[in-house]
């Protein structure tokens, strides 16, 4: 007998109790998602007519996943545009290069030591560097730290993470997806990735007027029925010329960004970025056998503690290029070590390649472990700080001159943390 939609109406109640637990503790629904997503799946029992191995319903729970990755990096592209990042001026740039430069530094060689070959190291350099946007802004919201000093940092490594997703995404995905061995095709396909992003990037700036005028439609349904042809077809497109499919929906939100249309778009989008979203990391969890992270324990383990040690280096040295005070810098690297849904995108990404098996549940603990830990550090950010300082008598004197420095600042940017709203 078919029981498609007796197991989907099973998902859905087990998405919603995590998302509602996740609500009731004020905490990241990601993890709840992916523990429940772990806890049943293929090893789960079956009672009756229940079937929580998602036998059936696992293909639709798999393409609807996807499609959650499609919408959370369009709404991501809606978010952010090219010339925002240019006005953000040189310390973003900066802060943003610093950030990326030590993170995947110590990702890659943390792989290496690890003994990996070259595509997985490439991968959990991927898996190790990109910060969770979902899980930093409802932390930013949630601690009500929206008009500190340290915010504006905080969303310009943000977006400078996006960019630099982006190329590095589409790089993997050639030598990953292409199945490249020679170095002629390994260019050649890196070369059509960056063509594909940099062209489409060219050609939707340009074409701006006249997306503005294709978009005025008056139906809502029509106009959504568009918006998603669009974003499916290029994210196909994409995925056949060996560039992630997840790049193409970036990309497409990056061109509508620039529209006069972008905010009604966004408005629109938002339930079908929660909806699919939260399947996407339930859907995730399902894939993860937890009887077999044995063999990933102390790799994940290890990575965490290295991107801890690494936020905190990169975001104090980030902030202090900033001129911000030592307590914000503290904060900007705390804030931002939460990983999520970029880092599942590498590990899928090397699932589809064919890469070694222990990428998915290293990603899987990973991105579980910090996604607890990273809301929590950024909570108790100040009891860190004092830590610091009576580890550190050199802090001592930093922290009584940052307590002046920062009193009164935060009415005066009391707007910036709005640019992640949604």
């Amino acid at each position: 007998m078919d029981h498609l939609v007796l197991e989907m109406g099973l998902a859905l109640s087990l998405i919603a109790l995590a998302a509602a637990f996740s609500y009731w503790l004020r905490f990241s629904v990601v993890p709840f998602l992916i523990l429940i997503g772990m806890a049943v799946g293929p090893h789960a029992p079956k009672i009756g007519p229940l079937d929580f191995r998602f036998i059936q319903s696992a293909p639709l729970i798999e393409f609807m996943g996807r499609a959650g990755v499609l919408f959370l990096l369009f709404y991501l592209g809606l978010e952010f545009s090219v010339s925002r990042l240019i006005k953000a001026g040189r310390s973003i740039v900066l802060g943003g290069s610093i950030y990326i430069a030590i993170n995947f530094a110590a990702g890659l060689g943390y792989a290496y030591l690890l003994g990996w070959p070259l595509k997985e190291m490439l991968v959990a350099a991927g898996v190790t560097t990109i910060s969770s946007s979902a899980i930093v802004a409802k932390v930013i919201f949630d601690l009500r730290r929206a008009a500190n000093p340290e915010t504006e940092m905080i969303l310009g490594i943000i977006m400078f993470e996006d960019v630099f997703l982006a190329f590095y995404l589409s790089i993997v995905s050639g030598l990953v997806l292409s199945g490249a061995t020679s170095l002629g095709g390994i260019l050649s396909s890196v070369a059509l990735s960056l063509a594909f992003i940099l062209g489409l990037i060219f050609v939707g700036t340009k074409a701006t007027p006249l997306l503005n005028r294709v978009l005025r439609i008056p139906s809502n349904e029509v106009f959504l029925l568009v918006v998603f042809a669009c974003l499916f077809l290029l994210a196909g497109f994409g995925e056949t010329i060996h560039v992630a499919e997840a790049i193409g929906a970036l990309l497409l939100g990056l061109v509508l960004s620039e529209t006069e249309h972008s905010e009604r778009i966004e408005h629109m989008i938002v339930p079908f970025r929660d909806f699919f979203g939260a399947l996407f990391f339930f859907g995730f969890g399902l894939t993860i056998d937890p009887f077999g992270l044995g063999g990933a324990v102390w790799p994940a383990l290890g990575a965490v503690a290295l991107t801890i040690i690494g936020n905190v280096a990169a975001g104090v040295l980030a902030g202090r290029s900033a001129k911000l005070s030592m307590s914000a810098s503290l904060n900007t690297g705390l804030t931002i070590v939460s990983r999520g849904e970029f880092s599942i995108i590498m590990a899928n990404l090397a699932k589809a390649g064919g890469l070694a098996q222990v990428l998915q549940p290293f990603a899987a603990l990973y991105v579980l472990i910090l996604a607890v830990l990273g809301p929590l550090l950024t909570k108790e950010s100040e009891r860190i700080y004092d830590l610091l300082a009576k580890l550190f008598g050199w802090l001592k004197g930093l922290w009584r001159r940052d307590r002046r420095e920062t009193e009164g600042q935060g009415s005066r940017v009391e707007d910036r943390g709005s640019r992640i709203e949604g």
